[in-house]
Formats: structure tokens, sequence, C-alpha cells
């Protein structure tokens, strides 16, 4: 419940200040008397499409912290938390990284990276999967997170999904337009959008957001396996990461909160491969394997 309402409360009130911006600029007033202003209308697009994504960005490890009930280690308060902080220092410092923030949460295994940028980042690991893995294991999940921070992810993706939120809602409302125009042809005195136009631009919003999510998916897979052969690099061997993604395998993981279900060391597959955030592990493992 409380991750329903976090989720909830966060894009109400991104949603309010994307609208607020829009009105104090004046790009939300792109249906004229004389049609579309189709450069208002992209603005306006624009601006909802990657305002979200970046501020969903801004606000990503605050939201994990939350959601996830993960406790950054500030002070370790055993072997294992302070072996965690030198093993990340370690590998942050092969990355030419600064040192990220490092957490613990309760959980299935799992590990996520994420943050707003290479500077400002946070390691999360699971206790599932510190209480399941060996530790060369969990430093090869780690390298893969650190790789993420490494490769700028987090970022590639929100520009990714920046321009795929721009267009979605700007064609949405073109073919709105042109469907309540069709509709109204014949009713001259009524120059405002109709019921046509509402129910056109909720419709297209949601299947032009499912086929975008295509491309959206295929990306974040393309990530992990770039993450994984970061890992290897990190690492200086295959091996470990192979061991690590085979291990997981064998594992009820998962159990993060929709909004980091991307970031997850694992993710769900879907039944219909384009729609996953991740690539099979068997894949993972035949690419690693083949990796020289």
């Amino acid at each position: 419940m409380k991750r329903i309402i976090l989720f909830l409360v966060t894009n109400l009130a991104v949603m309010l200040v994307l609208s607020f911006t829009a009105s104090l600029l004046g790009v939300n007033r792109y249906l004229t008397a004389n049609g579309l202003n189709f450069g208002m209308l992209l603005v306006f697009c624009g601006l909802m499409g990657f305002g979200g994504s970046f501020i969903s960005l801004f606000l990503s490890k605050t939201i994990a912290k939350w959601s996830t009930g993960a406790r950054v280690i500030v002070q370790p308060q055993n072997s294992t938390e302070l072996w965690l902080m030198n093993t990340v220092q370690s590998l942050a410092t092969r990355a030419q990284l600064p040192m990220p923030e490092v957490a613990v949460y309760d959980g299935p295994p799992n590990a996520f990276a994420t943050g707003a940028s290479k500077s400002n980042s946070l390691v999360a690991v699971s206790t599932g999967l510190l209480q399941g893995m060996t530790k060369e294991e969990v430093e090869a999940v780690l390298a893969h997170e650190v790789a993420h921070i490494a490769n700028g992810d987090m970022v590639t993706l929100t520009l990714i999904q920046g321009v795929v939120n721009t267009f979605v809602m700007f064609f949405a409302r073109i073919v709105g337009y042109f469907v309540d125009s069709f509709l109204r042809r014949n009713n001259e005195e009524n120059s405002g959008p109709g019921i046509g136009y509402m129910v056109t631009v909720f419709v297209c919003e949601i299947v032009f957001g499912i086929l975008a999510s295509v491309i959206v998916m295929y990306f974040s897979r393309q990530r992990e396996y770039r993450a994984d052969a970061g890992a290897a690099s990190l690492m200086g061997s295959n091996a470990p990461m192979i061991n690590a993604l085979r291990r997981l395998g064998g594992m009820q993981s998962d159990g993060l909160p929709q909004n980091l279900q991307a970031s997850g060391i694992s993710g769900r597959e879907s039944w219909l491969g384009l729609f996953s955030s991740h690539p099979p592990l068997e894949s993972r493992i035949d690419a690693l394997q083949s990796r020289r």
C-alpha cells in the first residue's frame, strides 16, 4: 500500500508542476480558432514528456529509498557492510567514478543502481542476494550496477523515455484533433474540442504508449548486455558474472517496485520478449561466454 500511495502522490505532484509550468508559459494553448498550432503543441508535449522523465530521474534516489526501505550505509555496522563499502569503493575507483551511496534493503535476491548522474548515484543490494550468493558473485552483481552508472544508463534511458513520451502525446493529439474535426464537420457553431477529441486522445495515448514501450524496452535490454560486459571488465574475467547470473536463475528474484523494475539486476520477463526490460538470463550468459 505504501508503494502505491507513493507512486500516486509522486505522479500527481509531477503532473501538477508540469501543468502549472505549461500554463505559465502559455504552451498549453495549442488549440486555436484556426486549428492546431503544431509548433506550440510540440513544445507542450516536449515539456510534459521530458519534464516528467527528468523530474523522475532527479527524484529517483529518494523514491528508491522510500519504496524499498533501503538503508544507506554511513557507518558500517558489521563485517558484511564493511565489505560492501570497500567493494563498491574499489569498483568505483576502477571505473573512474565518485563513490556512490551504498544501501541494503530487505527483499528477495536483487540489486539496483539509480541516481541523476555519475556523481549522484546509489547502489543498493537486497539481503536475499547477500544471503544467497558467494562474495565473488555479489561482487560481480555490484560491478554490474557500477557499470550501469559508468555507462550513464539512467540518463540515457530518461532521454529515450522523454522522446517517446513527447511523440506519443504529440501524435495522439493530432489524431484526436482530426477525428474530432471529422465528427463535427457539419457543426459550425461549436469551435472548441469536443468529446471525440478527448476520447481519441485518451485511446491513442494508450495504444501509442504500448507501441512506444517496445522501443524503450529494447534499449533497456541492450543496456543490460553492456552492464554485464562492463562488470566482466571490472572483474577482469567473465566467469564471476556468468556464475552470478546462473545463481540468479535458480532463485526467486525480483521483488522490486514497478518504478524500479528496469533498474534491477534481474527483472520480469513478459510472455512476449518485446515488452521485457531484461533479456533472458540464458541470452546474457551466452553473450558473456562469446565475449573475448
